[in-house]
């Protein structure tokens, strides 16, 4: 089976966005292309969800309400008793202070002071019984009064207490729905990128994929023959077999989008590509880091470009680039002369392994 490198490109790059999105639980393309497909469905099934949840409260709230008013009345009839007790405790004190004919008239008057203590006392109670009823009673039929006006809400608009509930899923639902909106280019490119590389993986063992092949250049490399300053380049794929070097650029794309004159040339992407792949290959072999030595002399460096479509393919014949259906692809890269040996392959895939993400230096 082929040795295959590095995730796909336009997976890394929408995963990356999706974690910046905040989206964490859809991580693969599988996963989100089913969310699409489903949305409505999950979206019914968050008001449905909320639906159980609102009577499920309805519920609660009569319960709720029946409770808070028995403890109402258990709290009232506990104070009663309570301050029903202390007063006649009071009032039997007063009684007896009452009933008691002092002997002089010191005695006569602490008994006056006792009594008259005690009277404070019962007009204290009463306050702070007055006091401690209120509160408990205002305090607990807020609790009822508020408990009555959500079940007459609910009760009177449903439809619209469950719309309130679920309000926050339906948003974050769609917001996820409208990132992957977003990102659908990326996802058409990822899904292209997977086939090819499902294809590719049967080969044998002889051949090396590495895929999202990035390089930066410290100073850009400048294409005197297209005027260009190249300061980096991505490739979907490089494939590297006996037949020599692949370069092969996906693209899913629809009829449409074939004949989108907006969208870049897929064809001017390769060939830019192809000119900063081939002189990193030459320098690296320049700087003995790359050694193709034949008893005759070095060996050529053999780029073949690929342009491999998805879904529809132009019937136009390209220079320099071979456009192909998924399913010729295979066919191609077999009916290819072998230019290197298994070493040599070997060879080639190390040095762009090296070099794969990383700033070049000394390139011109």
């Amino acid at each position: 089976m082929c040795h295959i490198y590095n995730t796909i490109g336009s997976l890394t790059y929408l995963k990356t966005y999706l974690d910046e999105a905040g989206i964490h639980d859809l991580r693969s393309v599988k996963a989100l292309t089913d969310f699409q497909d489903h949305y409505r469905f999950y979206t019914q099934n968050i008001l449905q969800k909320h639906e159980v949840l609102i009577k499920e409260e309805q519920a609660n709230l009569i319960l709720d309400i029946k409770s808070l008013k028995e403890d109402l009345n258990d709290h009232i009839q506990t104070l009663e008793n309570d301050y029903t007790s202390k007063l006649n405790q009071l009032r039997d004190d007063l009684h007896q202070l009452s009933s008691v004919n002092p002997e002089n008239s010191l005695q006569k008057l602490k008994n006056k002071l006792n009594q008259w203590s005690i009277k404070i006392k019962i007009t204290k109670l009463e306050k702070d019984q007055n006091q401690l009823t209120h509160k408990i009673t205002h305090d607990l039929n807020l609790k009822i009064e508020k408990n009555k006006n959500r079940l007459d809400f609910i009760s009177e608009h449903h439809q619209e207490a469950v719309k309130q509930s679920a309000e926050y899923e339906l948003k974050e639902a769609k917001r996820i729905n409208d990132v992957i909106d977003e990102v659908k280019p990326y996802i058409y490119g990822a899904i292209g990128e997977q086939k090819v590389v499902k294809t590719i993986e049967i080969l044998s063992d002889d051949y090396y994929l590495i895929n999202d092949f990035t390089v930066k250049f410290s100073k850009a490399l400048y294409n005197s023959k297209e005027d260009d300053y190249i300061k980096s380049i991505q490739i979907d794929h490089i494939l590297v077999g006996p037949p020599g070097i692949f370069l092969i650029e996906t693209k899913n794309w629809s009829e449409r989008s074939l004949e989108n004159l907006s969208l870049r040339s897929p064809v001017d992407q390769i060939k830019r590509t192809n000119y900063a792949l081939f002189m990193l290959l030459h320098h690296e072999a320049s700087k003995f880091r790359l050694n193709l030595n034949h008893h005759w002399g070095d060996l050529r460096i053999s780029i073949k470009n690929l342009l491999v479509l998805i879904q529809h393919k132009p019937n136009v014949e390209f220079q320099f680039v071979k456009v192909l259906k998924l399913d010729e692809l295979l066919g191609y890269i077999g009916y290819a002369k072998a230019t290197y040996s298994g070493p040599e392959v070997k060879k080639i895939a190390d040095t762009l392994l090296r070099i794969n993400n990383r700033v070049v230096h000394g390139l011109q």
